[in-house]
């Protein structure tokens, strides 16, 4: 990637509604030129899709709970089957595995304190967990979708 690349790349993240038009004036290209480069980022698979973001707030999904999970079951076949399970919750928008402390790491969303109750149910009904503890975000500080770009 070069700097064209790099500076399309840095618009898109911020609002991939702009037009070709506009993000080439913004980087110093013509149109058609500009347009290659979003094609080539898309078949490179360093675009990998246009979304739109949505306020939480206003979706009435405003509590983000981090959940951490410890299991017993440190096998490709649990982690199939849980991954699956997390699949099927709207709730978890961010699933990861981690190493240190804790296994697993989900960030969930939801309306309130009794959305998560239920929520928290129904999931430890669907998978056994070693233990399973919760941290409810207080305030958000810094949240971002767009990734930095200075390490390519």
């Amino acid at each position: 990637m070069d700097k064209f690349d790099k500076k399309i790349l840095e618009i898109l993240q911020q609002d991939c509604t702009l037009s070709v038009s506009d993000v080439a004036a913004k980087v110093g290209l013509s149109t058609t030129p500009c347009w290659r480069r979003i094609q080539s980022l898309e078949k490179k698979g360093i675009i990998k899709g246009r979304v739109a973001l949505a306020e939480p707030e206003k979706l009435n999904v405003g509590l983000t709970v981090f959940v951490m999970i410890k299991t017993n079951q440190h096998n490709p076949q649990w982690l199939a089957a849980f991954g699956k399970i997390a699949k099927e919750f709207p709730e978890i928008i961010e699933f990861y595995r981690m190493s240190g402390e804790v296994d697993y790491l989900l960030r969930v969303v939801v309306s309130d304190m009794k959305a998560y109750d239920s929520f928290y149910k129904k999931l430890i009904d669907r998978a056994s967990f070693a233990d399973i503890s919760s941290s409810f975000a207080m305030e958000e500080i810094k949240y971002t979708t767009a990734l930095p770009v200075n390490y390519v």
